[in-house]
């Protein structure tokens, strides 16, 4: 059962208003905004990543669900899976405060489990925010068009240990977009944060929105090869719909337009071209 499958089992639970039907990245429950995300050894992290940069990702991957949602962060809770390595542990936990100190997050409490040795390590983190425009990705409308923020694929250079020091801090210590969050949530129909690949998540943003989207693939700012770049996860960089006309009031760069219907497509050129085989990182 892969992701897609067990969120559809989970749905018919999904019956608060806030929960959103499980189709976002963040509950809303008035202006309160509650996000939950896990990272895994051997999945999310590397086993020879430096534990502080571990707990930065932690952190800001949270965060980066919260400036989806136009969100300032107030507080969290963490769940710690202790790894029978006490200089391990300790590190973390000194990365932990820096990330907390970084952004202004205070640490309420949690719960902690002992793994069996050998095991990787398992992290969560719920993070609670502040938003009076919450923004889902349900809300494109036809005509909108597909902006995003930053440079994509710089991360996944720095997973595949390639590039520079700057995509190797991409990766590890990425930088939730939270001022560039409450910049646009007033004004974007649509908005999620790029974690399992530009491509796959701009077509969960139609998708949800209920509407065919078209990227000009030579308009995405990329480092590295285009594909590659398109298709790799952890940029955490914002993807908005906005009215066709509207100027981004963040550095950000326009790559494509919703309309009516269904289905991603591709032009490279004005060209259309055929989509990669994968979009993105899919959770088997």
């Amino acid at each position: 059962m892969n992701e897609s499958d067990f969120l559809a089992l989970l749905r018919p639970l999904a019956m608060h208003p806030a929960a959103r039907g499980f189709a976002d990245d963040a509950a809303v429950l008035g202006d309160l905004v509650l996000t939950h995300d896990m990272i895994v050894e051997g999945v999310h992290f590397r086993a020879d990543d430096p534990p502080g940069d571990v707990a930065w990702k932690l952190v800001a991957v949270n965060l980066s669900d919260l400036a989806a949602k136009g969100a300032t962060p107030t507080a969290a809770l963490m769940g710690y899976s202790l790894s029978g390595e006490a200089a391990w542990d300790a590190a973390f936990v000194a990365g932990l405060a820096e990330a907390l100190s970084a952004f202004d997050l205070p640490l309420l409490g949690g719960d902690t489990v002992s793994l069996p040795p050998g095991s990787p390590r398992v992290l969560g983190l719920t993070t609670f925010g502040r938003s009076r425009h919450a923004p889902s990705r349900s809300g494109a409308k036809p005509d909108d068009a597909l902006w995003v923020t930053g440079t994509i694929g710089l991360a996944g250079m720095g997973l595949r240990c390639e590039g520079s020091e700057e995509a190797i801090a991409a990766y590890r210590r990425p930088r939730p977009r939270l001022a560039e969050g409450r910049a646009l949530a007033p004004l974007v129909h649509a908005m999620m944060d790029v974690s399992d690949g530009l491509l796959l998540d701009a077509s969960r943003m139609a998708e949800a929105s209920g509407l065919a989207l078209e990227i000009a693939i030579d308009a995405i700012p990329v480092a590295g090869e285009r594909l590659a770049a398109v298709t790799a996860g952890d940029d955490y960089e914002l993807l908005f719909a906005l009215p066709d006309g509207t100027a981004a009031p963040v550095a950000a760069t326009s790559i494509g337009r919703f309309s009516d219907g269904s289905g991603l497509t591709l032009t490279d050129g004005g060209v259309p071209v055929p989509l990669p085989a994968r979009l993105g990182y899919i959770h088997d």
